[in-house]
């Protein structure tokens, strides 16, 4: 199949909670069986951590998930204060929430694309979605620019998103955005793995431009990301995984447990543990072990906990649908984690 000179045509639309209310649908889910009761009983699950006031809700975000078109699901979920952080791939939060922010777009494309014609027209490929590779090449020279404004010091990737936010409260061309709603709503966004992205890209130029020359750079510290989530789930006390997808942000907030304890805290297990994911568990990764394997690591209780056996675009919406229909964060609060990190420690 040769690429279309007029491949722009279709844009990806993000589909908003606020324009389908699922409810009826989970209630006549949990009637089933397979992944449909095993879909609701998520459902219900996201619900209770939600209403949970002691509970701090983390969403954690693994995939081509924003590409597909789930943006609007996780930023009406965050302006319904049902998030208080979030860990990500950097793909999610810079090549494709903040490559959004900037203006530009995916695209409804085939995976039966001719790959090497895409490359020779700078379009890459996401399965069945087009983004254009010089428009991304835009977001890694702006990642670069706020690096360069940066203190020359290291940085968390929670303190550098925070200036992401920062910088797009004047200069987003999309406000319909995790990395801006987040800033707005001080809720922190960890990408663990923060190099493996655009923000990567910049940072190398950054570095280039400024550290191979005598000058100084900032640089990240990935021991600091671990330490700041280490410290809200001290603080948090009751905490709930929304995971979708797995990978380094399931194990990176499951760890948050243990690095607890090891600093001396009695830390309870994550109270509540929710993943969809498409993975298989008798390979042994990570991405599809069970949320049951997880507590032998003394990581997840396995009370309120649910596996989804199912694809991210089509069950996410239906679980977060149920708790933002039932209007589960009704009087809610966001918890400000960001105020927390950026505040000084206190000498004991």
């Amino acid at each position: 199949m040769t690429v279309p000179k007029n491949w722009r045509q279709r844009p990806i639309e993000h589909i908003s909670l606020e324009t389908f209310d699922p409810v009826a649908l989970i209630d006549a889910m949990d009637k089933m069986a397979f992944q449909a009761r095993n879909t609701a009983r998520a459902a219900h699950i996201v619900d209770m951590m939600v209403r949970d006031r002691d509970c701090s809700v983390w969403l954690c975000l693994a995939g081509s998930l924003v590409s597909a078109g789930l943006k609007r699901v996780i930023v009406d979920m965050l302006r319904a204060n049902m998030i208080d952080a979030i860990v990500s791939t950097g793909a999610n939060i810079v090549d494709q929430d903040f490559f959004e922010a900037l203006g530009f777009r995916h695209w409804q494309g085939s995976q039966f694309a001719d790959d090497n014609e895409l490359r020779e027209a700078m379009i890459d490929r996401i399965y069945d979605t087009y983004i254009d590779e010089k428009e991304l090449r835009i977001c890694d020279d702006t990642m670069a620019q706020i690096a360069d404004s940066l203190p020359t010091r290291p940085h968390s990737s929670r303190e550098f998103i925070r200036e992401m936010g920062r910088w797009l409260t004047t200069n987003a061309k999309n406000r319909d955005s995790i990395v801006l709603t987040c800033f707005e709503r001080g809720v922190p966004i960890f990408c663990p793995a923060f190099s493996d992205c655009s923000a990567g890209f910049g940072l190398v130029k950054h570095q280039w431009d400024r550290g191979l020359r005598g000058g100084e750079t900032m640089s990240l510290d990935s021991a600091k990301d671990f330490l700041e989530l280490t410290r809200v789930k001290i603080e948090a006390g009751t905490t709930g995984l929304f995971m979708i997808g797995g990978g380094v942000p399931k194990n990176f907030a499951q760890d948050t447990v243990v690095a607890a304890e090891l600093l001396g805290f009695e830390a309870d297990m994550h109270k509540y543990a929710v993943q969809i994911t498409v993975a298989d568990e008798r390979d042994g990764a990570l991405s599809g072990s069970t949320l049951k394997e997880a507590s032998s690591w003394g990581k997840v209780a396995t009370t309120h906990e649910q596996m989804v056996f199912g694809e991210a675009t089509v069950v996410m919406p239906l679980v977060a649908g149920y708790a933002y229909h039932r209007k589960a964060s009704a009087g809610r609060r966001t918890a400000n984690w960001n105020a927390f990190l950026d505040a000084p420690i206190a000498a004991k």
